[in-house]
């Protein structure tokens, strides 16, 4: 499974005490795939150095940057399909490059891509995440 994770749900899984720490274990873990761009992990390493520091943010890149589970992703196109917040558009177009099977996010400016029949882009809250990859022994 190829995953792209917002910035919100990263920031709330990096804690050990909390609650949503096991998917930050899964992604260490190499359990699940995960899909970046360049402009998505400037983003983490602004917002993890903003809500933590910069320790944490360093130690969080860099061991997103050294697993084999992390797909760099080039993207050719820009859809445009999220207007209400135009700096979400950068994982939607990581998603349609990397062909990835959802984008993870509590966000609810992806509601949007559930009415766009082409491309196809799935979305997961962390929550249904959670359950499906229960459902699937995963976790």
């Amino acid at each position: 499974m190829l995953v792209v994770i917002d910035t919100n749900v990263l920031l709330v899984s990096i804690s050990s005490k909390s609650k949503f720490h096991w998917l930050y274990r899964l992604i260490l873990d190499k359990k699940i795939n995960v899909a970046i761009t360049t402009d998505i992990l400037a983003e983490y390493e602004e917002q993890l150095s903003h809500h933590w520091n910069s320790l944490v943010s360093v130690s969080v890149i860099r061991s997103l940057t050294e697993l084999s589970t992390v797909l760099f992703t080039t993207v050719y196109y820009n859809l445009n399909l999220i207007s209400i917040d135009e700096d979400d558009n950068k994982f939607v177009d990581c998603a349609f490059a990397s062909n990835a099977d959802y984008i993870i996010t509590n966000d609810s400016h992806f509601n949007i891509l559930k009415k766009i029949d082409f491309p196809s882009i799935p979305t997961l809250r962390l929550d249904e995440f959670e359950k499906l990859l229960e459902g699937n022994s995963i976790l």
